[in-house]
């Protein structure tokens, strides 16, 4: 529910808190947000934090480890942050994280993070939904 529910500033940050999210005062989680489920105390959102649709806080990788998203931060949607076992991952106040972003080390204060802008790496011959083989395909 804390997942899907309605209220991005009221209940999923309500339903985050009763799992044992340390959520502050007017944090925004919007829809489908993934907040660690093994270890939902290893995540601590710091107060005027916004975490956009899809986006995914992962806390462990074989054990806990710790996300602290600071002050006033703004994930994007689609953006995944993947903490290891043992350490702690912060993302400084101010912080933007563009869509789509992979982030597995921390984030100074004020800091943009960006994905590498797409580039062409080949050309369809023919619809990928027609092709047979993905060498037809390519």
């Amino acid at each position: 529910m804390a997942r899907y529910g309605p209220g991005g500033a009221t209940l999923r940050p309500f339903l985050h808190r009763l799992r044992g999210v340390k959520v502050a005062k007017n944090v925004f989680i919007g829809d489908e947000v993934y907040l660690e489920n093994e270890y939902p105390e290893s995540v601590e959102l710091e107060e005027g934090v916004v975490l956009a649709i899809r986006s995914m806080l992962i806390a462990h990788t074989k054990g806990s480890g710790r996300i602290i998203i600071e002050r006033d931060a703004y994930v994007c949607p689609g953006v995944i942050i993947l903490c290891p076992s043992g350490k702690t991952l912060r993302i400084g106040q101010g912080a933007f994280l563009g869509t789509g972003s992979l982030v597995t080390r921390s984030v100074g204060r004020g800091k943009i993070i960006s994905t590498p802008r797409p580039v062409t790496v080949g050309l369809a011959r023919i619809p990928f939904a027609k092709a047979k083989t993905m060498e037809e395909f390519i």
